[in-house]
C-alpha cells in the first residue's frame, strides 16, 4: 500500500487527492512527485507531454514508482481530439462517424483498443466519451466529438463505447454533464446556457448518460454550462441541484465525478479557480480537474490551500471532502484490478481504418471515376476548436499525396479563399476540403467560387455534413482524423 510522507495531516492528504493537475514536459518534474509522495492521487496528460507510446509508457512508469496507484487521465477521444496522436492525426474516427455508421459492436471494438493502447503506456483513466447530443448544428466546441443529433442514438453508442473502453481496464468519464450539446458558445471562453424545459432536457440530454450509468461508466465529467431547468444560479458544475440532486439522488450514480478543466474561462472568468474548486466540492464533485493551461506546482498549492482553508472555515463539510477523496481512491482500486485482469487484450491495429472507411458517405456519383493525375489540395481551413488545438494536422492533403505523388496542396481562409485556390490550382484538378461548411459563410463563399469555376471539383467535407452536399463528388467523412482523411483519399485515388 502507497505511503505518505511523514507529517501530511488527513485533511492536507484529503485536499490533495481530490486534484487532477496537468504539468509540463514529458517527465515528471521534481514538484509533481513530491506532491504525489504527500497524497496527490491523479495526474492529467495532454499532448505537450506525449512524444511517443514509449516515452509516455516511460513517464507513467516514473509516476508509479512514487505512487502505485495513482490514477493517470487523459483526454483521448480519438478522432479530432487526440492526446496520444497528437502530431499526427488520430489513428481512430471519432464519435461521429462512429453514429454515422451506426454499429454498436464496431464502436465497441473500437473503444476496446482504443483502451488496450492506453493501458499498454500505463494509462488508466480516459476523459471520454462524450455523450453529448449534438442538438444545435451550430455548436462551436461539441460538433463531430458527437456520435450525432438523436439521443437513442447517441445513447446506444455512449454505453457500447464505455463498455468496450473499460473492457480494456481503462476507466471511462463520461461528459459533459448534463449534456452541452445545444450550445452555441464554447465553455473554454464564456459560459454557455441551455434554455429549454425540463421535459426536453430530461428525454434528450440525460438520456445517454442514463445509458452510461446502466454501462457502469466509471466517472462522470461535469459541464461548465447554466441551465436554468435545474439551476437558475449556478453553472453545472457548481449546483449541488446538477450534481447531489439529480446525479446522485435521481440517476442514482455511484462513481466519481470530476469536473472539466477549472481554468476555463466559464468558471476562472467568474469565480476563480481556487473559488470555483470550493465550490464544485461542496456542490457534490470529487475530483478537480486543472492543467489544461495551468500545470505547475504553484496551481495544485493555491488548490490544496483553498480547500483546506473552506474546511477550516466551516464553509465546506469535511466529510464531504473525505467522501469525495475516497471516492477517488476507489476509482484507483478498480484501475489496479481491471488492469490485471484484462492487460492481455486481443490488439486489433486495424479496427479504426476499417471503421472510417465505412463511416463515407458519397453523393453526386454512384461509380466515381477515380483520379489518375496528381490534383490540387485546396483545404479551406477554419480556426481551431480549442478542444482539438491547432497542432493536430487535418484534411486529405498528405493521404492523397502517398497516393497521388506530385500533387500540391495549399490552405486558405477568409474572403478571396476560393478566388487564391481557382489561381493556385491552376489547370489542375481540384480536391476542395472543408471543414463545418456551414458554420462559416466564408467557406460556403469560397465553394461557389471553385465551383462556378471549376464543377468537376471534388468536395471532402471533414466536419458535420450540414450545408448541402455539391461538386462532382461529395464526400462526408464526418470527421477529420488522420484515418477519416486516408479513407476519403482511397475513394479520390481509386485505391
Amino acid at each position: 500500500m502507497t505511503t505518505f510522507a511523514s507529517g501530511t495531516d488527513t485533511l492536507t492528504r484529503d485536499a490533495l487527492t481530490v486534484l487532477q493537475p496537468g504539468f509540463t514536459g514529458t517527465t515528471a518534474p521534481d514538484w509533481l512527485l513530491r506532491r504525489l509522495g504527500e497524497g496527490l492521487a491523479s495526474v492529467g496528460l495532454f499532448g505537450r507531454n506525449i512524444t511517443s507510446p514509449d516515452q509516455l509508457s516511460a513517464l507513467t512508469a516514473q509516476l508509479r514508482t512514487e505512487r502505485d496507484d495513482v490514477l493517470v487521465a487523459i483526454d483521448e477521444e480519438g478522432g479530432d481530439v487526440t492526446r496520444l496522436e497528437v502530431r499526427t492525426g488520430s489513428s481512430f474516427p471519432g464519435n461521429h462517424a462512429l453514429g454515422a455508421v451506426d454499429d454498436v459492436d464496431l464502436t465497441r471494438e473500437v473503444a476496446c483498443e482504443l483502451g488496450r493502447r492506453l493501458a499498454a503506456c500505463g494509462v488508466n483513466l480516459n476523459w471520454a466519451p462524450s455523450a453529448d447530443v449534438n442538438s444545435n448544428p451550430d455548436n462551436p466546441v461539441i460538433g463531430v466529438r458527437s456520435f450525432g443529433a438523436s439521443a437513442d442514438l447517441v445513447a446506444r453508442h455512449t454505453a457500447a463505447y464505455v463498455t468496450g473502453l473499460q473492457s480494456a481496464g481503462v476507466a471511462a468519464c463520461t461528459k459533459h454533464f448534463p449534456g452541452h450539446g445545444d450550445t452555441a458558445i464554447d465553455s473554454h471562453h464564456a459560459l454557455p446556457r441551455i434554455d429549454v424545459d425540463l421535459p426536453v432536457l430530461m428525454s434528450r440530454e440525460l438520456s445517454p448518460f442514463r445509458a452510461a450509468i446502466a454501462a457502469g461508466s466509471r466517472a462522470m465529467m461535469s459541464a461548465h454550462i447554466l441551465v436554468p431547468a435545474l439551476d437558475s444560479d449556478h453553472p453545472a458544475t457548481l449546483s449541488h441541484n446538477v450534481l447531489t440532486d439529480l446525479l446522485r439522488g435521481e440517476l442514482g450514480y455511484d462513481g466519481l465525478i470530476v469536473t472539466d478543466g477549472m481554468e476555463m474561462q466559464a468558471i476562472a472568468g467568474t469565480y476563480g479557480i481556487e473559488r470555483g474548486s470550493v465550490l464544485a466540492i461542496a456542490a457534490g464533485a470529487d475530483a478537480i480537474c486543472v492543467g489544461g493551461g495551468l500545470a505547475d506546482d504553484e496551481t495544485v498549492r493555491r488548490l490544496r490551500d483553498a480547500l483546506v482553508s473552506a474546511v477550516r472555515s466551516g464553509e465546506l463539510p469535511e466529510e464531504r471532502l473525505a467522501d469525495a477523496a475516497e471516492r477517488v481512491r476507489s476509482l484507483a482500486r478498480w484501475t489496479a484490478a481491471a488492469s490485471a485482469a484484462d492487460a492481455e487484450a486481443e490488439a486489433d491495429p486495424e479496427v479504426g481504418l476499417r471503421a472510417a472507411r465505412r463511416a463515407l458517405t458519397l453523393t453526386g456519383a454512384d461509380n466515381p471515376t477515380p483520379l489518375t493525375e496528381p490534383p490540387y489540395v485546396a483545404a479551406f481551413t477554419p480556426v481551431a476548436n480549442f478542444a482539438v488545438g491547432d497542432e493536430t494536422p487535418w484534411g486529405v492533403a498528405a493521404e492523397v499525396t502517398r497516393l497521388l505523388p506530385g500533387t500540391e496542396t495549399g490552405s486558405f481562409t477568409g474572403e478571396g479563399a476560393g478566388m487564391a485556390a481557382l489561381a493556385a490550382a491552376g489547370r489542375r484538378r481540384i480536391v476542395a476540403v472543408v471543414r463545418d461548411e456551414h458554420r462559416h459563410p466564408w467557406m460556403t463563399a469560397a465553394l461557389d467560387s471553385v465551383l462556378r469555376s471549376r464543377p468537376d471539383t471534388i468536395v471532402v467535407e471533414m466536419g458535420v455534413p450540414q450545408a448541402p452536399a455539391r461538386g462532382a463528388l461529395h464526400i462526408a467523412t464526418h470527421g477529420a482524423a488522420r484515418v477519416c482523411g486516408r479513407a476519403a483519399a482511397e475513394v479520390i485515388a481509386g485505391e
